[in-house]
């Protein structure tokens, strides 16, 4: 399949680009064996407590980069709780505070999550400005709550999902700089799809990520997404987002084969797993407000057995691989 060139790819690409040149420091403290085994171990309970999906694909890489990849998922986790639940009354703060410790090659031996995340980044050697990218996505929640249109949620979705699997793709292994612009289309369908799940928790929290130009297109006023209405404007609406999504997760595909090979299972499953929430959301006719939409755990191990077979028909694309990785 040929990747398709967005209006907004162009800017992301840019950003992720640079970012390559952030690398980071390749000294680090020795860190003491029992601390690093406590700090894991703290990241994959943040893990198991908050991702299903992320948990069990995870699973699926060897142990070393398993533990970093939930590494990683802590350190984002954390970040975005911070925004979301903080207890302080300064969640900017708080979140400068945290990005300072999240961000140093020598963190404290109490704040476990940021010696797995020092740990992970140096030895991946995951360049910090990838990190320093969500950070602003995640900040950005603080001062902006809507997007008047597509490219604008884009540009956010990069930020706050795109970030995570350039880190992802240094912690896996990858061809190199031609796999950037797949890893940036999934992160856009990952945290889109959670857009599209979780657009009645959003509003609660006085939030509407969906772009309003197409709100407006499609005759969406703000009160029937208040009061939850499931209307045919709705459906139609709805109707097109997915399959735009769906069209990203297509397009993102190939960029798998550019993974090294213990690695790209996990990735495959990770987009499918999620790609099923869409799945959901049709199941329900478009209804994301009475119920949170999901794949089920079930349904998820119903579905590896399929994804290990499409991962192993990437072995027959004409991609080079980098094994040095």
């Amino acid at each position: 399949m040929t990747l398709q060139s967005m209006p907004w790819e162009s800017r992301l690409l840019t950003l992720a680009h640079e970012a390559l040149d952030h690398l980071p420091h390749t000294a680090i403290a020795t860190l003491d064996a029992t601390l690093l085994r406590r700090a894991y171990a703290v990241c994959e309970t943040i893990t198991r407590q908050h991702s299903r999906t992320f948990t069990l694909a995870s699973a699926l890489l060897p142990e070393p980069k398993r533990q970093a990849a939930r590494a990683l998922y802590a350190f984002c986790r954390v970040s975005d709780d911070i925004v979301d639940r903080s207890p302080d009354n300064d969640p900017l703060r708080e979140l400068a505070s945290w990005r300072m410790r999240a961000l140093t090659t020598h963190p404290s031996d109490a704040d476990l999550v940021a010696v797995a995340w020092a740990d992970t980044r140096l030895k991946f050697g995951i360049p910090v400005r990838y990190a320093e990218q969500l950070l602003d996505g995640v900040a950005s929640d603080l001062t902006k709550s809507r997007y008047q249109t597509f490219d604008e949620l884009a540009a956010y979705s990069y930020s706050v999902a795109s970030t995570v699997g350039l880190m992802a793709m240094h912690i896996i292994g990858f061809a190199g700089p031609e796999a950037i612009p797949y890893a940036i289309k999934l992160g856009i369908a990952l945290q889109v799809t959670n857009i599209l799940r979780d657009v009645a928790e959003d509003w609660r929290n006085g939030r509407l990520y969906l772009p309003q130009e197409d709100l407006d297109r499609f005759g969406i006023p703000s009160c029937d997404i208040a009061s939850g209405k499931v209307t045919p404007q709705w459906r139609r609406f709805m109707r097109f987002q997915v399959e735009r999504v769906r069209r990203l997760y297509a397009e993102s595909w190939p960029g798998i084969a550019m993974l090294n090979g213990d690695g790209r299972f996990a990735i495959a499953a990770a987009a499918d797993l999620y790609a099923a929430i869409l799945d959901d959301i049709e199941a329900r006719d478009y209804d994301v407000f009475s119920r949170r939409a999901h794949a089920g755990t079930f349904g998820k191990f119903r579905r590896l057995p399929g994804i290990w077979l499409k991962t192993q028909a990437l072995e027959d694309m004409t991609v080079w691989v980098d094994e040095r990785n």
